[in-house]
């Protein structure tokens, strides 16, 4: 089994919001492409450009909690201002310090059912 922890967020941006949200995204991205860990920081957004779908996939619980830690201090309140969030999907068995930080998210956790043979 492996550690691996994803997500898969749904967020509506507040009307005007959407170039503030792609400004805040950019620095985002930065910031993750410096951390360990990080193996997908993925961002969509819906033909009208009112929802915007998170994905994101950590190596194991301590990358992505380290991720939220900074994502809570550096950017959670700007984040804030720009999106609602609607849904909080979490994948794979987080560690009980990630679930601790999940959980102020209201987070729906998924736990695997079966996994297929990991092809790299």
């Amino acid at each position: 089994m492996r550690a691996e922890i994803s997500w898969r967020v749904e967020l509506v941006v507040k009307p005007g919001l959407l170039i503030a949200f792609q400004t805040l995204t950019k620095e985002m991205v930065a910031s993750a492409q410096n951390e360990r860990g990080v193996l997908s920081f993925q961002r969509f957004v819906s033909e009208d450009r009112k929802c915007v779908e998170v994905y994101e996939r950590y190596a194991d619980s301590a990358a992505a909690t380290a991720h939220l830690q900074k994502f809570l201090t550096t950017f959670a309140d700007r984040f804030s201002t720009l999106v609602e969030r609607k849904h909080f999907r979490v994948f794979g068995k987080p560690s009980p310090e990630l679930k601790a930080l999940l959980d102020t998210f209201d987070a729906d956790y998924f736990q695997p059912l079966g996994e297929l043979p990991y092809w790299a």
